[in-house]
């Protein structure tokens, strides 16, 4: 490792062969967490290449379980995460949502790493169990057409570096792997990105892939649709800035979304919007990201049609339904 760390200081990247290596090195506790810390530390000094972001993916795809659900047809909704934003779980609200129009989806996520309640912390709070087996995925998926890959389950391998992260408190390398490793591959994966330049890279490595992605990037920094300002859109057919009129809200002000202060906080408002209690505002940010989300399978027609079945499912309890069948 410290030949490796050596070559980073002194401004080098690596290749894509490279950093699928040294990802699988780390995986199997080879170096030391002074020194595994100190390799994270250089991503945070620097963006990640295109090479590094496709060689540690790759690495952690080989060591994830091969999981199939069935179908193909599944929607993800992610955000990187580490905006600084302290939003409530918006993009877990907004799979519930989609969920509840009858489109399938497989969300992967974890634990808070650098903010209050991440999607883990928030479905455990609320009495989901989180499931191991793909027999149990299948069987929420049929249930609710919702099931939850909560990442230290599929993702063994990154057990022995979560202290670290955790202790570390910041955004690292790994927040951006998240969104491209989860283990039931969904077709849709709609992903949100803080980072322009970093939305740029996934944008290059989406396209190799030929993939149906949508990359969110909201101007004024936050990881997804957040209608305090416009937002930048990428997909594999170009891009484009939506104003919130343009996605038929108005503007609103950060403090409105906030996230709270504790976790049982954050799962307050996580239920009391599902139950269709949220204020305009809070309904307003998760509508527009499971309405985009539903646009992008291309089932479903335009934005405006999306948007009314999103509401309708928010409205009218059958995203909290998706939910409540699978934590009765």
């Amino acid at each position: 490792m410290k030949e490796i760390l050596q070559y980073l200081f002194d401004h080098q990247t690596l290749s894509k062969s490279q950093a699928k290596s040294i990802l699988l090195e780390i995986s199997k506790n080879i170096f030391n967490e002074i020194e595994v810390t100190s390799f994270v530390t250089v991503f945070l000094m620097r963006s990640i290449t295109l090479e590094e972001l496709e060689g540690f993916t790759e690495a952690l795809q080989q060591l994830a379980p091969k999981i199939d659900l069935g179908t193909h047809d599944l929607v993800d909704i992610v955000g990187t995460g580490g905006d600084g934003k302290n939003t409530f779980n918006i993009s877990t609200l907004a799979s519930l949502v989609v969920a509840g129009t009858g489109q399938k989806v497989a969300k992967h996520g974890n634990y808070a790493a650098s903010t209050i309640s991440g999607a883990s912390n928030v479905l455990e709070t609320l009495g989901y169990r989180f499931k191991e087996t793909e027999a149990d995925l299948k069987n929420d998926l049929e249930k609710g057409n919702f099931c939850y890959l909560h990442a230290p389950i599929f993702h063994t391998s990154l057990k022995s570096i979560a202290p670290m992260r955790k202790n570390l408190g910041l955004k690292t390398f790994f927040n951006l792997l998240g969104p491209l490793i989860n283990p039931a591959k969904p077709r849709y994966t709609m992903i949100g990105v803080a980072n322009l330049e970093i939305a740029r890279i996934y944008q290059y490595l989406l396209q190799k892939k030929n993939a149906d992605f949508l990359l969110v990037n909201a101007l004024d920094g936050y990881d997804e649709i957040s209608l305090t300002g416009d937002t930048k859109i990428m997909d594999k057919n170009g891009e484009k800035i939506y104003s919130a009129e343009e996605l038929q809200f108005k503007n609103i002000n950060s403090e409105t979304i906030f996230g709270g202060k504790s976790i049982d906080e954050a799962a307050k408002i996580f239920k009391t919007i599902l139950e269709g209690k949220g204020t305009y505002e809070q309904n307003a940010v998760v509508l527009a990201n499971a309405a985009m989300a539903l646009k992008n399978t291309e089932k479903y027609g335009d934005y405006e049609n999306c948007l009314q079945m999103a509401t309708e499912s928010l409205m009218e309890g059958k995203a909290l339904n998706c939910l409540n069948v699978l934590i009765d």
